[in-house]
């Protein structure tokens, strides 16, 4: 069966790092399509970063963390990573790491991702970020 498994968050002062992971098992992950995703109480999902899939040439990133967040996959080790730089009070938040199987190759869309665009989700790893 499909896993997505997260980690890597933690507790951080703002202006530090951390670098959250997601373990992908049950599916092919080098075709799929891969994205960060984050929320907080009483919040919409908001999606933060998104990688094409095969050779994740295609990226997007979320205006609020375009310069300071990178995503990257390891299709051989079937893992995706955000690393997350200069961090602030506002990024604190749950991040789930996001899989689509059947999905097209190029561009995404610049008006953002759709929650309803992936199929499989993580449990989530929590991030919170002190001032």
């Amino acid at each position: 069966r499909v896993q997505l498994v997260e980690s890597g968050g933690g507790s951080v002062q703002a202006g530090g790092s951390l670098r959250v992971s997601c373990t992908a098992s049950g599916f092919t992950y080098s075709s799929s399509c891969m994205a960060w995703f984050r929320q907080t109480p009483g919040k919409e999902r908001e999606g933060v970063a998104a990688i094409s899939r095969d050779d994740g040439f295609f990226t997007y990133y979320a205006d609020s963390v375009k310069g300071r967040f990178t995503i990257s996959r390891d299709n051989a080790k079937n893992m995706m990573y955000l690393q997350m730089n200069s961090l602030k009070p506002e990024d604190t938040a749950m991040y789930y790491c996001a899989a689509e199987r059947y999905c097209g190759y190029g561009e995404y869309d610049p008006r953002g991702l759709r929650p309803s665009d992936f199929s499989y989700w993580g449990q989530g790893t929590q991030v919170t970020v002190s001032s």
